[in-house]
């Protein structure tokens, strides 16, 4: 008998936890993405779902302007935050980060700088490739930033 793999479709989504929804939507709509909803998470089905019990969770969902990849911010009400990953090192076991393509990584910066990003080391040209970068946004969030570069 012959078994069939169920095939994967694609993936949805990435969730990040936040203490700031305001700020952090702010965040990501200046680095481009739209905010395609914002909703109140609660009742038994969802504490079902996560393992946490009864819960209450303030949620946004933030789509890339292709519309094929989306974040969900959540902020937590209920039950409480228990730990907080935000300042890990990139060698951290764990979520590491997120990579956004852009079309000009000078002007990115300049703009999420007044969002109070910070630069985790400095802009690298890898290869041929991509000018690269890692930055703390929002509450230390990790966030990687690529360029494609022209063939030379």
């Amino acid at each position: 008998m012959k078994s069939e793999k169920s095939s994967l479709k694609r993936m949805d989504n990435v969730g990040i936890a936040v203490e700031s929804l305001d700020e952090t939507i702010a965040f990501f709509a200046e680095l481009g993405l739209k905010l395609e909803g914002r909703a109140m998470v609660e009742g038994e089905w969802a504490g079902r779902v996560t393992g946490l019990g009864p819960q209450r969770v303030e949620i946004a969902m933030m789509v890339t302007p292709d519309g094929h990849s989306r974040l969900e911010l959540s902020r937590f009400l209920t039950p409480p935050v228990v730990a907080d990953h935000r300042n890990a090192p990139v060698n951290a076991l764990g979520y590491l980060r997120v990579m956004f393509t852009v079309d000009d990584i000078d002007e990115t910066l300049t703009r999420l700088r007044k969002h109070g990003a910070q630069l985790v080391g400095e802009v690298v040209q890898y290869e041929d490739s991509y000018r690269l970068c890692y930055i703390r946004g929002p509450e230390g969030l990790l966030i990687g930033l690529a360029q494609e570069t022209p063939n030379r």
